[in-house]
C-alpha cells in the first residue's frame, strides 16, 4: 500500500509542469506594465477651403469628406484671378471733379478759405516765378587776339506758359555779332517746350529781324538740346542746333561738352552768311560750383566757318578757323 501511494505521488508531481508548460504555449503571454504616455494634443487638419459652385451637402450625399487644395492649387487660382482682372493703366485714369464744397468752410470764413486754396496751389506748381541765367560769360584769347562772348536767357512764368528772352553774342573791342529773342514758351510734355516768337540782330550790320520757332528738350541721359528756325524779312531762312551735356565729377566739379550748328537756306553776304552748313562750334568746359548759382570755369573752345561763309570771313581778313582757351563765369538768380 505504501508502494502504491508513492507511484501516485510520483505520477501527480510529474504531471503537473507538464500542463503547465502546454497551457503557456496557448495562452499569449501577458505585457508588461508601461508608464502612461502624456496626454498630446492631436493634430488638426486644415479647413476645408469652400468651393464656389459646391453646396455645402454635395460631398455629404456621396459620403465624401471635403479635402483642402494643394498648395500649388492655390497659387494658380491666384493668378487666374490676376489674369481675369485687368488693372487700369497707370495715368489714364479720368481725373474727379474738383470738390464743389469744402468741410472747412463750414468752420471759417470761405474767403479765408479760399485764400489758404490758393497758396497751396501757389506752392504746389500752380505759381509764377522767374529765373536769370547767364551760361556763358566768358573772356577768351586765340592767336595772340583777346575776345568776349556771352550766352543767357530770362524767362518769366509758370511751369506750362512762359515769357522768355534770349541773348547771345560776341566781339573784341567792338561787338561783332549780338542778337535777342523774344519768345512764348509752352510746355509740350513734362521734359519739352515749344516757343515762338521773334528774334533780332543787332550786329553785324545791316541788323535783321526774324520770325523764330523751336524747342528746348532734356534726351535721354540728360543731354540738353535746343532747336530753332528762322524765317527771314527778305525771305532767308536759318536753322541753329546746340546742345550741352553736364559729367559730374565730384558734388561740385562738373566738365560740360557743348556743341552748336548754324545752316543758312542761302548766301547773305551783307551779313557774311553762305548756304548750307555756315559754321559750327565745339567747347569743352570744366567749372567748379562754388554754390549752384555761382561756378567759375576754364576751357577750350573751337570755331569752323564753312562753305561761303568761310569765304566772307577771309574776305574781311579773318579767320576761318580758330580755338580759343576760354575763362569765363556760370551764374544764375
Amino acid at each position: 500500500m505504501n508502494r502504491g501511494l508513492l507511484l501516485a505521488a510520483l505520477s501527480v508531481g510529474i504531471s503537473t509542469p507538464a500542463f503547465a508548460q502546454h497551457e503557456g504555449h496557448g495562452a499569449p503571454p501577458k505585457p508588461a506594465p508601461q508608464a502612461p504616455a502624456p496626454a498630446t494634443r492631436p493634430p488638426q487638419s486644415p479647413a476645408p477651403r469652400p468651393q464656389p459652385d459646391a453646396r455645402p451637402d454635395d460631398h455629404a450625399d456621396h459620403g465624401q469628406q471635403q479635402t483642402p487644395a494643394p498648395a500649388g492649387d492655390a497659387h494658380a487660382g491666384h493668378d487666374m484671378a490676376a489674369e481675369a482682372i485687368d488693372p487700369p493703366e497707370v495715368g489714364n485714369d479720368i481725373p474727379p471733379d474738383r470738390p464743389a464744397e469744402f468741410a472747412a468752410d463750414r468752420f471759417f470764413k470761405k474767403d479765408d478759405m479760399d485764400r489758404a486754396r490758393g497758396i497751396l496751389r501757389d506752392e504746389h506748381g500752380g505759381g509764377t516765378t522767374y529765373k536769370i541765367m547767364g551760361n556763358l560769360l566768358e573772356y577768351q584769347t586765340h592767336n595772340g587776339e583777346d575776345g568776349y562772348r556771352w550766352d543767357g536767357e530770362a524767362w518769366f512764368g509758370g511751369d506750362i506758359d512762359r515769357f522768355v528772352l534770349k541773348t547771345e553774342g560776341e566781339g573784341s573791342d567792338d561787338i561783332e555779332g549780338a542778337e535777342v529773342q523774344a519768345l512764348y514758351s509752352r510746355a509740350w510734355d513734362h521734359v519739352t517746350d515749344l516757343q515762338l516768337g521773334i528774334r533780332h540782330d543787332f550786329e553785324p550790320g545791316p541788323s535783321r529781324t526774324y520770325l523764330a520757332a523751336g524747342f528746348e528738350t532734356l534726351l535721354p541721359y540728360w543731354f540738353e538740346v535746343e532747336g530753332a528756325l528762322f524765317v527771314g524779312e527778305r525771305g532767308q531762312v536759318l536753322g541753329r542746333l546746340d546742345g550741352s551735356y553736364d559729367l559730374q565729377l565730384t558734388q561740385r566739379v562738373v566738365l560740360q561738352p557743348r556743341a552748336e550748328l548754324n545752316f543758312a537756306a542761302r548766301d547773305d553776304e551783307a551779313v557774311g552768311i553762305g548756304s548750307g552748313l555756315s559754321d559750327a562750334e565745339l567747347g569743352l568746359r570744366l567749372r567748379y560750383e562754388i554754390q549752384r548759382e555761382f561756378a567759375p570755369y576754364i576751357g577750350i573752345n573751337w570755331e569752323r566757318k564753312f562753305g561761303g561763309t568761310a569765304d566772307y570771313a577771309r574776305a574781311e581778313g579773318e579767320r576761318a578757323e580758330t580755338t580759343s582757351f576760354v575763362v569765363g563765369l556760370r551764374a544764375w538768380y
